[in-house]
């Protein structure tokens, strides 16, 4: 139960937050919470195996080359999920920060971040 729960509460932060980008578009619920689903399983799997063929640039460059990570990862699910679509690497780079200060957010407002 746990798990939907930040499911939908990650799927409402993606709304949130292509709602205040206009950069990037996001068709409907249903493309929501399918983004919401290839992003968690991006970050789960991908994200970490990039972080550390990297991690030589990114200690060089102070842990912002992250930035440049994630903003690939988005153009990734871009091209994956149908009904979102980022207009281009800075847009995906604004939505990544917004998306994390949104999450952020919202899950210090619901609690789903405390253990259970």
């Amino acid at each position: 139960m746990k798990t939907i729960f930040d499911w939908l509460v990650y799927a409402l932060a993606i709304a949130i937050t292509a709602y205040l980008l206009p950069g990037v578009v996001v068709d409907g619920i249903i493309a929501v919470l399918v983004l919401a689903v290839v992003l968690g399983a991006i970050n789960a799997f991908v994200r970490p195996v990039l972080v550390v063929l990297t991690l030589p640039i990114t200690i060089l460059s102070l842990g912002l080359f992250l930035l440049v990570i994630n903003a690939v990862l988005i153009l990734v699910a871009s091209a994956v999920v149908p009904g979102f679509v980022v207009s281009g690497f800075l847009w995906a780079v604004a939505f990544s920060v917004v998306l994390s200060i949104i999450g952020g957010f919202l899950k210090l407002l619901t609690g789903a971040d405390t253990q259970a």
